[in-house]
């Protein structure tokens, strides 16, 4: 076949003008990247009167040119992945530059994915100074493309990629507000979660979905023991961590690869957890489809609670719009967990409280019966003692006066003992802080005033009040003004 001098298409000098206009247009006419990638294929493809073409795009976590839209080529041409600097494409990507082969028979670094392609021109999409992917058009004409078609190309090419970023961008945008929403969502729902083991699934359980990730774990510290608890492990195929103990539940920290992001108070990233340096960590999943891992520390008012770890089931690089989502959720979580810590201790104290009360009213209750007692066997003593019941020895009636009296002592006794039972209590009171107490029933009763709306304000005196009383008694009756 003769070699063609030029296009013909470029023979028509308002062809670049009209393709241009349909290019830039589509931004507003389009919303998804992927439909709008394929729409500037086929306009290429129609102007040059390319035989075949293909918009590949590079990989940031494998680093490859993957194609993403391609028009005319083989079915078997969907998973074809370059790396940089194998083929044309790859080398355009490689170096930055367009590149035009008007003979591929004739240059070593044509891979051939159609047998009757002999010519193939393309140019590289570059977005702020860095490639992106590559615009690719084959021809089955020698020379079916020349060097303006190729400046042609790499013009449109430039426009295109504009778009496609706008059109990104965009996405990007909605896909932000959508997570702006469901984390404001997601953080009353945890609020709401008084429950900790139900608490604990909700968070890896709305990690999973709003990171896309395979599985999330949650993980509390245990400082006292210098362990961390795996108390929660949502996915679709979570598999269990080694226990490393009988118990099953505490990891030492020594030994845990997410312990480092407490020590470092930052998000922690690792690229293959499949790698043979990661054999030995018990406190990953033993997943064999889980690869890259994120790990974000939870700490409440600078002291850290726990780590959330988000895995993903092909090798990841988080980018920075991913660490700040999964920062922003570890604190809503870690929130939600001292929050339900503190509902906790505040239930403890009132019933703690309350038992005190109970046990105030039953000795109380136990000293007025025992006085009931003791008036009447006081007098039955007495009258006994006046009977001067003295019976000689051998007298059966010597005996039981002995028992009579006997028992009279040993009901004396136990009248005595719940007396002392009942004035336990009045052993409790001391001198106490006014201004101390009311400060400390306001720290237990502070969040039932959040969820009421009510701002309480109080003033110490000036001048120190102290009572002598039974602090868990006054207590209890300023939690019942409540």
């Amino acid at each position: 076949m003769e070699p063609a001098s030029s296009n013909p298409s470029t023979s028509d000098p308002h062809a670049e003008i009209r393709v241009l206009y349909r290019i830039a247009s589509l931004v507003g006419r389009a919303d998804d990247p992927h439909a709008a990638l394929a729409a500037i294929l086929d306009e290429l493809v129609s102007l040059f009167h390319a035989t075949s073409g293909s918009i590949a795009l590079l990989n940031p976590d494998t680093g490859r040119l993957e194609t993403e839209v391609k028009h005319g080529l083989p079915p078997g041409t969907d998973n074809v992945a370059l790396r940089l600097g194998q083929g044309i494409a790859g080398w355009v990507a490689f170096h930055g530059r367009s590149l035009l082969v008007p003979d591929v028979s004739a240059d070593s670094r044509y891979l051939p994915l159609r047998p009757n392609i002999r010519c193939e021109m393309a140019a590289p999409m570059e977005a702020q100074g860095q490639v992106i992917g590559v615009v690719d058009l084959d021809s089955e004409r020698l020379g079916g493309f020349a060097e303006n078609d190729l400046g042609l190309l790499v013009r449109l090419t430039s426009e295109s990629t504009r778009v496609v970023q706008h059109l990104w961008q965009r996405r990007h945008l909605q896909g932000k507000a959508r997570q702006l929403e469901t984390l404001i969502g997601i953080g009353q729902s945890l609020v709401a979660q008084l429950d900790e083991p139900e608490l604990f699934d909700i968070i890896t359980r709305e990690a999973c979905k709003i990171m896309g990730a395979r599985v999330c774990a949650l993980y509390l510290l245990d400082s006292a023991r210098q362990t961390m608890r795996l108390v929660s492990l949502s996915g679709p195929a979570a598999a269990p961590v080694p226990a490393p103990d009988a118990a099953g539940s505490d990891l030492p920290l020594s030994q845990c690869l997410i312990a480092s992001v407490l020590n470092t108070r930052r998000q922690t990233e690792f690229q293959n957890i499949q790698s043979h340096e990661y054999v030995d960590v018990i406190d990953l999943p033993r997943d064999p489809e889980l690869y890259s891992l994120l790990a974000a520390p939870l700490h409440f008012e600078n002291e850290p609670i726990g780590a959330l770890g988000v895995f993903t089931s092909q090798p990841h690089r988080f980018n920075n719009d991913e660490k700040r989502l999964l920062g922003a959720f570890a604190s809503l979580g870690a929130v939600a967990i001292q929050n339900s810590r503190l509902y906790a201790r505040v239930f403890q104290s009132e019933a703690s409280l309350r038992k005190n009360e109970q046990l105030t009213t039953l000795g109380l209750l136990a000293a007025e019966i025992a006085h009931e007692i003791r008036n009447p066997l006081t007098v039955i003593k007495l009258l006994y003692g006046y009977l001067g019941l003295d019976f000689p020895e051998g007298d059966p009636r010597r005996k039981d006066t002995q028992v009579i009296g006997e028992k009279l002592d040993q009901l004396e006794a136990i009248v005595t003992r719940v007396l002392s039972f009942a004035q336990a209590p009045s052993s409790l009171h001391s001198r106490w802080s006014v201004a101390e107490m009311v400060e400390d029933t306001i720290v237990l009763i502070r969040l039932k005033l959040a969820q009421s709306k009510i701002q309480l304000r109080f003033a110490p005196p000036d001048a120190p009040l102290f009572v002598d009383v039974h602090k868990g008694q006054l207590q209890q009756v300023l939690l019942n003004l409540f």
